[in-house]
């Protein structure tokens, strides 16, 4: 196994333990009254990006969503131990299996998903809308 393999393997584990670690915390109703997800695994299907870059998605009209998402890919900064970081843009999500991490909002929550990036897949921390995230059975 080369340096790379085993620097993603410790990544996802260190962001599964993480998300695993906040469960308790997500079995708890958040401030505006929304139930927080009470799952650490789960599957999204739909948008995800970097925060601003999601944001910016988010408050783009429909009809230009779709130029949006072409026009704005999702790209990371990728460092010699295999960690992705100051990632900005969105990507497409398709049935992507996730570790829930933190609300954001009512509306969004943070995720650790695995990405296709230029060099590789590695897992990133992104937004997600909470409709489109669902528990693991």
């Amino acid at each position: 196994m080369n340096d790379a393999m085993k620097s993603f393997i410790a990544s996802t584990l260190v962001a599964l333990v993480a998300a695993a670690a906040s469960t308790g915390a997500l079995a708890q109703t958040s401030a505006g009254g929304t139930p927080k997800l009470q799952c650490a695994i789960g599957y999204v299907t739909g948008v995800g990006g970097a925060a601003q870059s999601f944001h910016d998605y988010l408050a783009t009209p429909d009809r230009d969503k779709y130029r949006y998402i072409a026009d704005n890919p999702i790209q990371c900064k990728v460092s010699d131990e295999g960690r992705a970081s100051g990632c900005t843009g969105v990507t497409n999500l398709r049935r992507e299996e996730v570790s829930v991490y933190d609300d954001v909002d009512d509306a969004t929550i943070a995720v650790v998903a695995k990405v296709e990036l230029e060099h590789g897949t590695y897992p990133i921390i992104i937004q997600v809308r909470r409709q489109d995230v669902k528990c693991e059975q």
